[in-house]
Parts: C-alpha cells; structure tokens; sequence
C-alpha cells in the first residue's frame, strides 16, 4: 500500500512519467514524437533560433537601414542577423520550414551547419533542399524513420512511378523508370534484397505492365509471382532463348515509330531520338520491365560452347539497356556480387544501368563497383550497414545524389496474392506467349506459404 501512495505523490508520478517517456520514446518513437518530441523541437527552435544561427555562423551583418533604425529607436548594440525563418509546419516524424538566405549565402552553408543544428535542437536528423533562388527547406526528423518502415500515404501512384522504400529524410523513394530507366541492385544474402523487388514487383503488378523474368536459381524468386509475369525463364538456355525475343520486341517497336513519325525505314535504331510515348495512346506498345535476378548466372561458364552463349546474351543485354528506353523496355538487374571478373561486357552493361541500390554486401569492392562511380562518399554508408538491420540499403544515381533507404516488410504470400489478383492485367504479346509461365487453377486459389521474416520494416 505504501508502494501505491508513493506512486500517487507527485514526485512519483514524474518518475512514472519519466519511465513512460523513455520506454516510448525506445518502442514507439512515433507515439512519442507526437505527444512529447513536436512540442519540445518546436519550444526548442522558437526560443533558441537567433543564438543558434549565430553559433553555426549564418547570421549576417544588418542592413544599413535596420541599423540607422535600431540605434535611432533602442541605442542597443548592433547584431548580426539570421535568415529569415518561415512557418513551422509540423509533419508526422518530424518539422519542416523555410529559410530565406541573406544576400551572399547559399544552400550549402546551411548543409555545412545540419549537424549542428541537429544537436542544437535535439532531433535525429536535419536535412536541406533548396526550393527556388535564395530560398531553402529544413526539414528536422524526429527520430530512426527507418527502425520501423512505416510507408506515407502517397495516393494512386503514377504510371511507372513505385514509391518502394522509406527514405532517412522521411519521405518515399520512388522508383521512376521513366526518370531512371535501368537500374542495378545488389545485396548479400538475406541483406533485404529480395525483399526491395518484391515490394517493386507488386506495385508495377497493379499497372498495365508487362513483367519479365528471367531468374536462374530455378525460379524460386519469381515463380510465385508467375499468375502476373507475361514470361519467365528459369535456366541460362532459356535465358539465352528469350533475350533475342525482346530484342526482336523491340526492333519492332522501332519499327512502329518509324512508321508513325515518318521515319524512312533504314534509318538505324541508333539514331531514332523519339520514344513510344510519342505515339497515341491507342497505338502506344504496353511497356515492358524485365526482372533478372543473380545476373551473375548469365556470365558464369563452364566450356567454350558456354562462353559463345555467354557473350551472346551479355550482348543482348547491353543493347535491350542502350536502346531499350525508347522502346518502353526498362531493365531490373540484381546480384549478390557485380564486377569486372565476371567478363567481358560486364562494365558495359553496368554503365548504362544509371540507377544503383546496394544492400549489405560481403565486401568493399562490391559496393565500390555498385556505387564508386556515381557517389564515391556513399561507399562507406554502403559498408556500415549491419547485418541485424536487412531491407537497409544506399541508393544513387548518376547525378551524384545518395541516399539510406529500408524496404517495408512484406511477406511472399502477400506479394503472390498481389499477383494472382492482378493476373487479368497481364498484356497480350504474342512473341513472349511461349515463355509465359504455366500456372495452374490449383495455384491460382492456393495461398503460398509466408518465407521467414527475414527484412523487418
């Protein structure tokens, strides 16, 4: 009973709340950034905005006016004033507001003082976007976003649009194929991999699509989603059987816009600038992604006869990324390991896939391949990330940008009924009709068992 009165005094009660704080802020940071963490930034930044501005050294001299001014109203001491500060708009995991920067700053003065201003006003993370000329964004998170992967509402994605991933900034990455047409991901085993082309999987499986597969490993990545997948091939033989398809598709499809643009028929697929998404829409080809999964399978050989089909393919490859974007051919390539000592033609093709996620990777020299040549400082995040965080991963491209990404969780029984459910979208092509993947009643009713949980979001 004594205990119990304790508890109820006053004093017990703030350790009781204290208690409650702290084991909120560990389980359920969001829960506690929305009672105790907003009000706090926010008290923090209003009361503590001028001092801190001057400490990380972006206040500027006043104007002559203001200072004519202040001496003629106050006589106070003359001081240095901080950009001007705009509204504060709270968010569900952090604030965000805007700066106007004095005359001769620019946005990355601000960048240069974000971890400053991190510990100054006690939130996980600040990042900077510049927004128009002499204007920039901060955006303050409030906690781990991507401890627990909870993906913002975004409404209908766009046609060829997924948002996949949960950024550390707190907002989605989207993979767009009509901005970043190829992309490159690798991973280790079980570092998530798997898990980020399924959740891309099933966000293309809900648009009109076609979706190829090419899987070595026996199809035992992509057969479940076989109810959606317009082909699949699960052996190198096959693979060598259905790349001259899509490379025929596509030729044809150059063919069609030869055609409507008046093009003359021995004009070189090289030098046609124009796309399908010039065409009508009720002419336009359905767009095709194709998913090639531990690509490493394709490079491998054993005889001279392997390496002639090797090389053949590698070909195929490199030509479906060079021209394959007009076409409306976008390329998928994952692996555990990509590199040079795969063979020839293996830097080639990696050159043109501009987009790169890499995983946890076993070691220094894969993540060196997978992001050393667009975003160099992004090689050490790659390396730091640990094996008990699967579904991390750094993301670049070529413009240099990077950034941390995690995968939500979903499990292979959720993905599959995605795409049983979305099987009527899969599009008529009659020259991927053979390699379409047999599925039969049985499996289209039948649930398939959920793998370990493996990514975590």
């Amino acid at each position: 009973m004594s205990d119990l009165l304790t508890a109820l005094m006053p004093g017990g009660s703030v350790v009781v709340l204290g208690a409650g704080a702290v084991w909120a802020r560990q389980r359920h940071p969001a829960v506690y950034w929305a009672v105790l963490g907003l009000p706090l930034s926010v008290v923090r930044v209003l009361t503590s905005y001028g001092s801190v501005m001057d400490a990380c050294g972006l206040t500027v001299a006043p104007s002559r006016l203001r200072a004519l001014a202040v001496r003629a109203a106050t006589r106070r001491e003359i001081r240095p004033v901080p950009p001007r500060r705009g509204v504060i708009r709270p968010t569900s995991t952090g604030l965000r507001f805007r700066l106007r920067l004095a005359p001769g700053q620019e946005p990355a003065d601000v960048a240069a003082s974000a971890e400053r201003l991190r510990h100054a006003w006690g939130v996980h993370a600040v990042y900077v976007a510049p927004v128009k000329p002499g204007v920039v964004e901060l955006r303050l998170v409030g906690f781990d976003v991507l401890t627990r992967v909870r993906m913002p509402r975004t409404g209908t994605p766009d046609e060829l649009r997924i948002p996949v991933a949960l950024r550390e900034d707190a907002l989605p990455f989207v993979r767009d194929y009509l901005t970043i047409p190829h992309q490159l991901t690798l991973g280790a085993t079980l570092s998530g991999k798997s898990m980020y082309l399924r959740n891309l999987l099933t966000g293309l499986a809900r648009q009109p699509v076609a979706l190829v597969g090419i899987d070595c490993k026996r199809g035992v990545e992509l057969a479940p989603f076989a109810p959606r997948l317009s082909a699949l091939a699960t052996d190198p033989h096959e693979a060598g059987e259905l790349l001259p398809v899509l490379i025929k598709e596509m030729e044809d499809r150059y063919d069609l816009i030869q055609a409507r643009q008046g093009i003359a028929p021995g004009t070189r697929a090289e030098d046609i600038t124009s796309d399908i998404w010039g065409l009508p829409e009720d002419e336009r080809p359905v767009p095709v992604v194709l998913f090639v999964d531990e690509v490493a399978e394709l490079f491998l050989v054993a005889t001279r006869k392997d390496e002639e089909r090797r090389d053949e393919m590698v070909t195929q490859l490199i030509r479906l990324a060079q021209l394959g974007r007009a076409a409306g051919i976008y390329l998928e390539v994952s692996g555990q390991r990509f590199g040079a000592e795969l063979g020839k033609g293996a830097t080639m093709l990696r050159a043109q896939l501009s987009g790169r996620v890499c995983h946890r990777v076993n070691d220094e020299a894969s993540a060196k391949m997978a992001l050393g040549d667009i975003a160099p400082e992004a090689v050490g995040a790659a390396c730091s990330i640990a094996p008990e965080r699967p579904g991390l991963a750094v993301a670049g491209d070529t413009s240099g940008g990077w950034t941390r990404i995690r995968t939500p969780y979903l499990s292979l029984s959720e993905a599959a009924a995605v795409c049983r459910e979305t099987a009527s979208l899969v599009p008529e092509l009659p020259a991927l009709a053979r390699f379409r993947p047999a599925v039969t009643a049985y499996e289209m009713a039948s649930p398939v068992p959920a793998s370990p949980r493996t990514a975590l979001g």
